[in-house]
């Protein structure tokens, strides 16, 4: 069995085919026999034929996707878009791409999307060919392959969803800290930070107490392709309060390492279920690295390991980032590691040759008279160049 998925073209004519390959004796023959004697109303299969009387080889049946509710729908399907995908069938056996001694053994099963909203006739059968004819391809090559996946899973993204799902997979990373308890200040600082591949806002602890999570939401109405951290410093109920940083759209949730063993993994569990990252925070906690290495023989090691130096102790101590090299093999690395605390523009190339691989800067930034600029400064410590993560319809 062979699977093939391509969407090519723009507008009401997109289109998007999905296809299934195979022996006309095995399970494809059978789900072919089955779509062809079990119609479904809107949705009624069809041979794909060049012209009538003259079906493509390898036999395909056509299944609309969009339900086909009257007869201009059905001659959309009926016309342009039947005939483009059997034309791309045939011309894959006359290229090579299915082998032509196999014509006659196997069945191809499409699906193909119709918008009702479609009008032009030859953009529909362009597209809809180029779509048959590359998912036919994609599919005998059995495109894509494992690591192409996991490289491509977190630097593309999907254009219908409306927002931009981001992870953490090219370190370092710039953390802004809303440190201020005032909407008012922190609004302006959210609106005038640059954008950034390598940024990420952590609404802090203050403001969550003070207006709740909802602040979660207004910085993601303000800034939807960044990743936000919610630092809830979970102490309690892990599971519910990382439930309500996913709901709110945040991108990550912060658990104080002071917590039971069985609400840090807990917090982790769910958001793990939900998508989202879970940071430890691991201020005050004795032994970071044996608390991890707790973690990971109960499975659940955090994806982010903050190493903080609070904020009322800074006159006794400098940073608190200590041995990352550590932190990184309790956790067999498997976590980024973050420092927060005493993190200036002179501070930071010392915690990144630490191997911190998220700065966290809250005061540096957020009081500054032109934080932008502020912010761009940090950003060119880390040089890091952007990354073309709209990347959505391509043949690689």
């Amino acid at each position: 069995m062979y699977i093939g998925e391509a969407l090519v073209g723009e507008g009401a004519e997109v289109a998007h085919v999905d296809l299934i390959i195979g022996s006309k004796y095995g399970p494809v023959g059978v789900a072919f026999s089955n779509a062809l004697s079990q119609l479904s109303a809107g949705h009624t299969p069809l041979l794909a034929v060049i012209r009538p009387n003259l079906p493509t080889k390898p036999s395909t049946i056509v299944i609309p996707k969009v339900t086909v509710r009257n007869m201009k729908d059905a001659e959309k399907i009926f016309g342009p878009a039947q005939s483009a995908v059997a034309k791309a069938i045939a011309d894959a056996v006359e290229e090579g791409i299915i082998p032509a001694d196999k014509a006659e053994d196997m069945v191809v099963i499409a699906s193909v999307f119709i918008h009702p909203r479609a009008k032009d006739y030859n953009k529909i059968y362009r597209y809809n060919y180029g779509a048959a004819k590359l998912a036919v391809k994609r599919a005998m090559e059995g495109f894509p392959d494992v690591k192409k996946v996991l490289y491509e899973k977190d630097r593309s993204r999907h254009p219908l969803i409306g927002m931009k799902v981001t992870k953490l997979w090219d370190p370092p990373y710039l953390q802004i800290a809303l440190d201020i308890p005032s909407w008012e200040k922190m609004e302006r600082v959210v609106r005038e930070l640059p954008k950034s591949d390598h940024l990420i806002i952590e609404v802090g602890t203050p403001l969550i107490k003070k207006y709740g999570v909802s602040f979660v939401e207004r910085v993601k109405e303000i800034r939807p392709e960044t990743f936000v951290v919610a630092d809830f410093k979970v102490l309690d109920t892990g599971n519910l309060e990382a439930r309500i940083v996913a709901d709110a759209g945040g991108d990550a949730v912060v658990i104080s390492g002071l917590a039971a063993m069985r609400t840090i993994q807990k917090a982790i569990e769910e958001a793990h279920k939900t998508g989202i990252y879970a940071y430890i925070d691991m201020m005050n906690v004795p032994s970071p690295a044996e608390l991890l290495r707790g973690l990971g023989m109960g499975g659940s090691f955090p994806d982010v390991v903050e190493m903080h130096r609070a904020i009322d102790v800074e006159v006794e101590q400098e940073h608190a980032w200590g041995d990352i090299s550590e932190i990184k093999n309790a956790a067999s690395g498997k976590v980024l590691v973050a420092v927060a605390g005493g993190i200036r523009e002179d501070t930071a190339p010392l915690a990144l040759r630490a191997g911190a691989e998220i700065l966290v800067v809250g005061r540096a930034v957020t009081n500054a008279q032109d934080v932008e600029g502020a912010c761009r400064r940090f950003l060119r410590i880390l040089r890091k160049e952007e990354i073309d993560q709209y990347r959505v319809m391509t043949d690689f």
